[in-house]
């Protein structure tokens, strides 16, 4: 499949047929590895000349919108697809690849009456777009705040002993609770495990001697357990911060520890369920704005057609698709089958042959012309 296509079009003195088989002939005798479509574009209610100078305007403005939320929309689906390992599937509008949609592209009447100014048909493409963009928004921002907090827990699982959720470390065995007994955890640096066996009995009074066991190990710290006096657990957190020990704060509850693994079972239940109705949300909504956008291209290589070449509307549209090295080439033979430099319709200094720039492109040619990025 191609991602990049020009889009052109070419004035008729007298048949279109005539004009597409010359053009056909040309690119399939100089540049044969150019696919070539005609673009149906319907007749659509032109208006005046002053309405289309002044909607050349909002096309220009339009175009980066709608073209930028179907890269949006592709972008997602391509993130989600990654996170989850698998291949983005392949885009559709109501069931037909997006590339064959452009290349056979039939105008939807009953959407866009093409009766409506084309001004109104611009709009209604403008304000549909702005809709599926800011409901992307909200879809989004909820699955990433489910995922944010699902990964902030996660951290808390897999980080070092200084931050982690101890909980899963820690059995009802290793901790002594009394009346006047606490067993208190200290993480202790990885190369410091000496230094802590042999000062912790002596960091205060009451501790329990010979009472500290190792609960665990990883690439930077040490776990210990360390039973003493309740009343002096405070002094003892301080004495072990100056020498650095640090303490951290647990509490073994069973209830607790249930809570917290129901909790991050509904959270992961919760990503999933999100990430696969967002995707689907992704996929149906993305063929309704390529549409659109396809939509929008008609207009755009209409409207431009009229203000290069006049009225009434006598235009081929097509779409090519050369690849890099056959660039030159193609350019060449549409600019000869337009009459290159003295062709009637080329006069860049005035303001109908600078509607050209309407596409956004870097160069401006002797006929219509703009470029449709799929990717």
């Amino acid at each position: 499949m191609a991602t990049r296509y020009w889009m052109v079009s070419l004035p008729v003195q007298s048949s279109a047929s005539t004009v597409w088989g010359q053009i056909q002939d040309s690119i399939s005798k100089q540049s044969f590895d150019t696919p070539l479509y005609r673009f149906n574009v319907p007749n659509l209610r032109v208006g005046t000349l002053d309405s289309l100078l002044s909607l050349a305007d909002d096309l220009l403005k339009s175009n980066v919108f709608v073209e930028g939320a179907t890269h949006k929309i592709r972008r997602q689906i391509d993130e989600l697809e990654k996170s989850s390992g698998v291949d983005a599937g392949s885009l559709t509008v109501d069931g037909v690849p997006i590339d064959s949609y452009l290349t056979r592209f039939v105008w939807d009447e009953a959407k866009y009456p093409t009766m409506s100014p084309l001004k109104e048909t611009v709009d209604s493409i403008h304000s549909f777009v702005a809709k599926v963009e800011d409901d992307l928004k909200v879809r989004v921002a909820e699955y990433n705040n489910v995922r944010s907090q699902l990964n902030a827990i996660n951290r808390k699982q897999t980080g070092s002993l200084a931050v982690k959720d101890l909980s899963n470390l820690v059995k009802p065995e290793d901790i002594v609770i009394s009346e006047h007994l606490v067993t208190l955890l200290a993480v202790v640096s990885k190369y410091s495990q000496k230094d802590w066996l042999s000062s912790y009995e002596t960091l205060t009074e009451y501790v329990v001697p010979r009472s500290s066991k190792k609960l665990h190990e990883d690439n930077e710290y040490a776990l210990y357990t360390v039973t003493l006096f309740n009343r002096v657990a405070d002094n003892f957190r301080v004495k072990a911060r100056e020498r650095g020990f640090q303490v951290r704060d647990f509490e073994y509850d069973s209830e607790t520890q249930d809570s917290k693994k129901q909790e991050l079972e509904k959270l992961a239940n919760d990503q999933e369920t999100m990430r696969s109705s967002l995707l689907q949300w992704c996929y149906s909504s993305y063929g309704e704005v390529f549409s659109s956008w396809m939509h929008f291209c008609a207009v755009r290589v209409f409207t431009e057609s009229i203000l290069r070449y006049g009225l009434p509307p006598s235009f081929l549209a097509c779409v090519l698709a050369p690849s890099q090295k056959s660039e030159k080439k193609v350019r060449s033979i549409l600019e000869r089958l337009c009459g290159g430099g003295n062709n009637v319709h080329w006069k860049p200094e005035d303001e109908v042959g600078a509607m050209v720039g309407l596409a956004g492109e870097a160069e401006t040619y002797p006929y219509v012309s703009f470029t449709i990025n799929l990717v």
